[in-house]
């Protein structure tokens, strides 16, 4: 389904009954990234699933976008302390509250590789960085499935995105959050390692956090067991659901 919003067309999808959890993918993928965890949350909860601007469905205009206004399309951290009353409950994963300075020239390149080449140099490094090296061995099935995510972004989105996310910085403004929080990081995720999650965890009250071993940056996918279980057992205390 497609709604017009913030000047463009978001997709999204929509399954199950209950109270309302909205999920927002990773760069480079769509909103199927979520399909097991749609899956397993639909029994209980109204699953709300949207290709972020740039990507999957949703418009993909020219330009560099904000994170202001991919807040406004709907995203994680920011969309949170700016909207602070429609939010009960938040589950950050895999991801950081601010990046390093030294870590801007990764994302110039990125840039510049994608605005002259497209998206395909991008798919095997990022395959690399998102799932452990056992887990590609075993899953090529996965890897094709996700690989031709990344493959299929539009470079514009991915581009626009890329300039926005490195501008991430509000660790010191996460104490302004009062609403249950869960922090998930795979043990093994280079790009927003555990670390990071350890800081958000610290800076964000009274907040919970969960390593799943044996995963890297799209825990999720390489671990959905235990995401799942840790991901459930968060939101049925947050909401006061119980498990069928």
């Amino acid at each position: 389904m497609k709604l017009k919003a913030n000047g463009i067309e978001i997709n999204y999808e929509k399954q199950g009954r209950g109270p309302v959890v909205t999920m927002s993918h990773s760069l480079a993928c769509t909103l199927h990234m979520w399909d097991e965890q749609a899956t397993a949350l639909a029994g209980r909860y109204t699953v709300v699933r949207f290709d972020t601007r740039g990507h999957g469905q949703s418009s993909a205009p020219e330009g560099a976008y904000s994170l202001d206004q991919m807040c406004d399309d709907l995203k994680g951290q920011t969309f949170a302390l700016k909207h602070p009353t429609m939010i009960k409950s938040l589950v950050l994963c895999d991801t950081t509250s601010r990046y390093p300075a030294a870590a801007s020239s990764i994302w110039e390149d990125r840039i510049k590789t994608v605005s002259a080449k497209g998206m395909e140099p991008m798919v095997a490094g990022t395959l690399e960085r998102w799932f452990t090296a056992p887990f590609r061995a075993r899953r090529r099935d996965v890897m094709e499935r996700v690989g031709a995510m990344i493959r299929n972004t539009p470079p514009a989105g991915y581009v626009g995105c890329c300039h926005a996310i490195p501008k991430i910085n509000v660790t010191n403004r996460l104490k302004e959050l009062r609403c249950p929080a869960l922090v998930i990081v795979g043990e093994e995720d280079p790009g927003t390692p555990v670390e990071m999650a350890r800081e958000i965890h610290s800076a964000l009250p009274g907040s919970q956090l969960a390593v799943l071993r044996s995963a890297s940056h799209l825990s999720n996918v390489e671990q959905p067991e235990e995401f799942n279980r840790a991901l459930l057992g968060f939101l049925d205390k947050a909401s006061g659901q119980s498990a069928l």
